[in-house]
């Protein structure tokens, strides 16, 4: 039985999996982000940095995963915001995620996921696909006590972007252009293509889950 092995902590991709009726096997990289994005080329294009970190995050978990590596796809993902030509992730703090409120509030930006699959079949890689999906964001401009409310209550401060579409976030988004699913963290239409370039259909993933 092929199973899906979601190489992320994020419980919103956790989440999309799951609605999507497959219950992935989680297991969380040890991928040092900002070491990985450091070793690019300093002019490696946005989109090609969080495929790099996604793949950075597949193979690192498809290295220790004896117990599924006889029949597997591990599915890594990346998401960044970018912002007047640079690249945001997490804030981690209130200061700096107030900063990037002040420059995307009433504004647009892209944010941008990488995803990278990795088939294994008897502990060897045996495929691999990987793209970065796009959505155009459109922010809200929230009110000083909106968005002070909005930053204590933490969430900001763990996503990219400063932001969620899932959670309290959404009330600050006035719209989007493209795929929903992208933007909470991993995107279904493209990881439907990325599993049919690995060999694996998606419905086999559904039976397997709910079997």
């Amino acid at each position: 039985m092929t199973r899906l092995v979601l190489a992320s902590a994020s419980p919103a991709r956790l989440g999309v999996l799951r609605t999507a009726g497959i219950d992935p096997v989680v297991r969380v990289s040890g991928v040092d982000e900002d070491a990985v994005a450091a070793a690019l080329p300093p002019d490696t294009a946005a989109s090609d940095v969080v495929v790099a970190l996604a793949r950075a995050k597949a193979a690192d978990v498809a290295a220790v995963i004896p117990e599924l590596a006889a029949d597997c796809v591990v599915v890594g993902c990346d998401s960044m915001l970018l912002v007047d030509g640079r690249l945001q992730g997490k804030p981690h703090t209130p200061e700096v995620a107030r900063a990037r409120w002040a420059e995307m509030a009433g504004r647009s930006a892209d944010l941008l996921t990488g995803h990278c699959v990795l088939r294994l079949r008897d502990g060897e890689i045996v495929a691999e696909s990987a793209e970065c999906s796009g959505t155009t964001v459109h922010f809200a401009k929230p009110e000083p006590d909106e968005l002070d409310a909005y930053i204590a209550t933490g969430e900001p401060l763990q996503v990219a972007g400063a932001f969620t579409l899932d959670g309290l976030g959404g009330w600050f988004v006035d719209r989007i252009e493209g795929d929903p699913s992208s933007v909470i963290g991993i995107g279904l239409p493209l990881l439907r293509r990325l599993l049919e370039d690995v060999g694996v259909g998606v419905t086999q993933l559904w039976r397997d889950a709910r079997a």
